[in-house]
């Protein structure tokens, strides 16, 4: 490029200065994700010289087809920043960008009022005035409703025969400056760099989770022995979750279990003969990622399993648990994918001290093009069954560029397929995981239970908003918490409260709402005859009858997330309010399309009856500082006529939390 080419790429590239968009992913290397109507604060710091008036254009684009624009209102005096809210479009990639232009009316309107304010006259105006009819009938070129109004005003300001006054009365009116200002005159326009916008479907951030075995479904025989269930049994189980209000159930795998070092009951090194094994053993001589437990039915019936959910409104998520039993074909097939020790013995899970004999962890560096040509071909397999939903086991143990690669190659040709990431562990590799594409994360909320803990995590979540959506779930087979284990039912009420309002999704699993709350032993976080090792039946209905089941207050959580916009959106909108009481958290979500309003006061104590002083900052809710207003409880019915400062009781005889709504 020679000099003169080199100075026109400047005059017409870099004219104004754009730096510091926001948000976006690390600075732009991955894509900002969020779901359709989601309202994102953009920003952008823009300027120039002198004292000409700048403008801000925020764009999003797909293809050359789609685009999006908003015009960008300036911040604080004296920073240059310049902001934009947006409500996202629809599905699918796009890019957004910052556009800074010089705005000649702008600059115009300020030199009228300045030297108007100073005195002068006609013929000292003379020039501004022709400035401005110029710059009204290059307006009006454009087609547009105003185009009439501003040729109007070009004519009125150019009729020399009237008083200055009177020329401008249509050029300063309020229906010519909004259209100005609406579709300005842009000269030197400047773009930024151009940044990546992945815009998932809602569920992405959005849903009820339900997890549950289906081999636990098949009860027991008139001898009391348990029963394997199968597709067909669990199929039965639907009409039930659906009734809770889930959206989505997920299955731990459903693949054939190896029978080689197979563990029994509780994690027992031996297995007898009629022991099941863990799911996540997964492969033997029935097959492996692709084919499914034959005491659970075939394909077919697995088929008719998603079609019945389907029929119910239900999803379904499988447990993608990329490991292997010692006999799943792979090992034969591909040794080369697995890590080999010094005596020749193929390398198990550890996880100290806790051994897993029954399960090879893959090796992604050994024969990484063909391990992830035969992962691919396992994902497409099962998305093309109808699966769009994938929970996937232990991410953090496999290179977070593998993921990165396999999310968006399975999202070229489904969109829709979704990823969560079953990953307890660093921050850092759980944002990392994230910013690489997967669609949502577990947490680490179930061990936040105090209300500085809840309040940092939760914060931390809405800084991370733009690429890890949270799913926040008060059991797993692997994590029953100290806090279910000694508090009580009102504590599995609590739990479940914060993370259906905290968060747009949540999710429990099977035996919550029974309140199983034993652990294997004293100072552990397994369950007493875990279900991972041997399948559980239980008795729902009988535990509904006796009032011992939870599934009413379950019921009415997800009614509630259903009946409120605010909830069912990005944790982008969490805000936390002060009590002075550390035993109660309070929090609101609010929906500003919408200006729907949930606000929560949960009680952190489940053996005491707290009391607290709430002082809610009034415009988050959208109100005015000054403002009273009724609020009713969506748990309970009652009303109460509250301001800036309310007193606040709550019992586990009663309820131990407030979700509250504003009254119309």
């Amino acid at each position: 490029m020679d000099a003169a080419a080199r100075i026109t790429t400047a005059i017409e590239t870099d004219r104004f200065a754009i730096i510091d968009v926001s948000p976006t992913v690390d600075s732009g290397r991955f894509p900002l994700r969020g779901i359709p109507g989601q309202r994102i604060e953009f920003a952008a710091t823009a300027f120039r010289e002198g004292h000409d008036a700048l403008g801000a254009t925020l764009v999003l684009r797909r293809g050359e087809a789609e685009q999006v624009t908003a015009r960008m209102r300036p911040g604080a005096p004296g920073t240059d920043r310049w902001h934009a809210a947006v409500d996202l479009p629809g599905e699918g990639a796009w890019e957004y960008y910052v556009e800074a232009f010089s705005d000649p009316w702008a600059t115009w309107l300020h030199a009228i009022e300045a030297k108007r304010n100073a005195g002068q006259d006609a013929s000292e105006l003379a020039n501004d005035l022709a400035t401005g009819v110029g710059l009204l009938r290059r307006a009006a070129e454009v087609p547009s409703a105003h185009a009439d109004a501003l040729r109007a005003a070009a004519d009125q300001l150019a009729d020399t025969s009237r008083a200055v006054s009177d020329r401008l009365r249509l050029a300063l009116s309020e229906p010519v400056t909004t259209a100005m200002y609406d579709e300005p005159v842009r000269d030197f326009v400047t773009a930024s760099p151009m940044y990546r916008l992945w815009v998932d479907r809602p569920r992405a951030s959005v849903g009820a989770w339900y997890e549950f075995f289906p081999r636990s479904t098949g009860g027991t025989a008139s001898d009391g022995t348990v029963v394997h269930g199968t597709f067909a049994t669990a199929a039965t189980e639907l009409v039930r979750i659906a009734q809770m209000g889930f959206d989505v159930v997920y299955l731990p795998p459903i693949h054939p279990i190896g029978e080689v070092n197979r563990k029994g009951p509780n994690n027992t090194l031996v297995a007898g003969a009629a022991d099941h094994g863990s799911p996540w053993a997964v492969g033997s001589r029935f097959g492996g990622h692709d084919a499914v437990h034959p005491d659970l039915g075939d394909l077919q019936d697995f088929d008719a399993f998603v079609n019945r959910a389907t029929e119910l409104g239900l999803e379904v998520a499988l447990d993608l648990a990329l490991q292997c039993a010692p006999d799943h074909p792979w090992v034969k097939e591909h040794p080369e994918w697995f890590t080999t020790l010094a005596d020749g013995t193929i390398a198990y899970a550890e996880n100290p001290p806790k051994k897993y004999q029954d399960i090879y962890p893959l090796n992604f560096d050994n024969a990484p093009e063909s391990l992830y040509t035969e992962i691919l071909r396992i994902v497409t397999f099962w998305v093309e069954r109808g699966v769009r939903i994938f929970r996937v086991d232990n991410p953090h143990t496999k290179p977070v560029g593998f993921w990165g690669w396999l999310i968006w190659e399975i999202k070229r040709n489904y969109p829709d397929v979704l990823f969560l990431a079953e990953a307890f562990t660093r921050p850092a590799m759980m944002k990392g995981l994230g910013m690489r594409g997967f669609s949502q994360s577990y947490t680490y909320f179930t061990w936040r239970t105090s209300k500085g803990e809840l309040e940092e995590f939760g914060k931390d979540l809405v800084c991370s908003a733009g690429y890890l959506k949270p799913n926040l779930f008060v059991n797993t087979p692997d994590i029953l918490h100290a806090s279910l284990q000694t508090g009580g039912p009102a504590m599995f009420k609590i739990r479940a409260v914060l993370a259906a309002m905290m968060s747009g999704s949540w999710g429990m699993y099977s035996g919550y709402e029974l309140y199983e709350h034993t652990p294997a032993v004293d100072g552990s976080e397994e369950y007493a005859n875990s279900e991972k090792y041997e399948p559980r039946p239980r008795d729902w209905q009988r535990a509904l009858e006796d009032g011992a089941s939870l599934e009413p207050f379950v019921q009415r959580l997800n009614a509630i997330r259903r009946a409120h916009p605010a909830v069912l959106s990005s944790i982008a909108n969490l805000t936390f309010h002060h009590s002075d009481n550390e035993q109660v958290i309070v929090f609101s979500r609010r929906e500003p399309r919408s200006g729907d309003v949930v606000l929560v006061c949960c009680a952190l104590d489940s053996a005491a009856t707290v009391q607290t002083t709430v002082r809610l900052n009034l415009p988050a809710l959208g109100l005015d500082w000054h403002d009273r207003f009724t609020v009713i409880d969506e748990l309970t019915g009652e009303r109460y006529d509250w301001g800036e400062a309310n007193f606040v009781e709550l019992s586990s005889e009663r309820e131990p939390a407030h979700i509250l709504r504003l009254a119309p």
